[in-house]
């Protein structure tokens, strides 16, 4: 895509306004709220104060993304999009896929969902060594024994394990040496145990890829394809990358590829209870598992935990959080879906009452033409690459 066809798309998609009022180029009338938008094809786009937002705040948020190494910024009201910021066009530019780092175990925890749903299986509290042969497994004993599918989603399977988390590097990290394993499954499931199931909350990419491998076993097919068939196709997403361990297993910590605009899309099922089209693609109790947690971390900020998304409860957010800034944050009290790409930590809290701080109604306020065009410049100017 070249510059000026960058530009374009951009100035598009926020609808950069004529003196008429700046409805955004092809969207369709305001849909009745009780009637959902599906984005399966694509993504309408509006302007903020039509849904409910206020232009100038989301142009400060656009400034505050600069500040906090964004490569992009998208924010979905009502199922439209109403700001679509690139900071890094000619590297993660409109129709690129980014990694995502840790979103990806969100993307783990989902097909588990379905899995469940549709009965491949049986049960969250199935015990995880039912799926491995225990004979070549070290270090088993009537804990390890006691891990649970549950335990893995809510980062408490007890596993000792050690990882960067919230910028603080240990001196022994685990992932690090899983990456280097031949095997990682049997390095994930050799490791000795540092506390009962169920009991502490603890950071480790290793549950997710154990995740990944069971869904192998039980559905016949990678983590991939069964995305493929019950999650990405579904919901229109096409465009996917993933890395794979040394035995061809998905890496169900950290592996996945997506383009921006699917990362919404994920977050919008969630936003929708799980539905899609009609369709319960997720089970409604698992949403409000994940909306309601039950497993506090112990960090900074507030967080809670469950099956592999954070959550801020007094913030009315819960989130799939990456390394760098990866991120899809859904406010179901609000109607919005924000999600973040970048190469830089930032403060999920602070984000998340700059969106809380846009949003001024549930329905369209006064069309504001100067500060849509300030929230259009703003996106044209980070847009365009600085000279070194």
């Amino acid at each position: 895509m070249t510059r000026s066809q960058q530009l374009s798309f951009l100035s598009a998609s926020l609808g950069v306004l004529t003196i008429a009022n700046a409805m955004c180029d092809g969207a369709t009338p305001t849909q009745n709220a009780t009637e959902p938008i599906w984005p399966t094809k694509e993504w309408q786009t509006s302007t903020a104060e039509e849904e409910g937002m206020d232009s100038k705040e989301l142009a400060k948020l656009v400034d505050w993304g600069t500040a906090h190494g964004f490569h992009c910024l998208l924010v979905v009201r009502h199922g439209k999009i109403v700001a679509e910021v690139y900071y890094s066009p000619d590297n993660y530019g409109p129709g690129n896929v980014h990694p995502v780092y840790s979103v990806t175990k969100s993307v783990i925890g989902t097909l588990t969902a379905i899995a469940w749903k549709d009965g491949v299986l049986d049960s969250l509290n199935h015990r995880v060594l039912d799926f491995f042969d225990r004979r070549i497994v070290a270090n088993i004993d009537p804990r390890k024994e006691a891990i649970t599918v549950q335990n893995l989603l809510d980062m408490t399977s007890g596993l000792a394990w050690t990882e960067q988390l919230g910028g603080i590097t240990p001196p022994i990290e685990t992932d690090s040496q899983l990456d280097n394993s031949p095997d990682w499954v049997k390095f994930i499931l050799d490791r000795s145990m540092s506390s009962t199931p169920g009991a502490v909350f603890n950071y480790d990419s290793g549950n997710p890829h154990l995740l990944s491998a069971i869904l192998t076993k039980l559905t016949g097919i990678s983590a991939l394809n069964y995305a493929k068939a019950k999650l990405f196709g579904p919901l229109g997403i096409g465009d996917v990358s993933w890395t794979y361990d040394p035995q061809g297993i998905p890496n169900g910590g950290w592996g996945l590829y997506l383009q921006p605009r699917d990362m919404a899309k994920i977050g919008y099922l969630y936003l929708q209870n799980g539905m899609w089209e009609g369709k319960q693609v997720l089970p409604p109790e698992w949403v409000h598992k994940v909306s309601n947690p039950t497993v506090e971390t112990h960090l900074m900020q507030g967080f809670w935990y469950s099956n592999f998304f954070w959550s801020l409860p007094d913030k009315h957010v819960y989130m799939a959080l990456g390394r760098y800034g990866q991120a899809i944050i859904i406010f179901p009290d609000l109607d919005v879906v924000a999600v973040t790409t970048g190469h830089k930590a930032y403060s999920p809290g602070e984000f998340a009452n700059a969106i809380s701080g846009s949003v001024k109604s549930d329905t369209a306020i006064p069309a504001d033409v100067a500060a849509e065009k300030l929230l259009a410049n703003k996106i044209l100017e980070v847009a365009t690459e600085k000279p070194h």
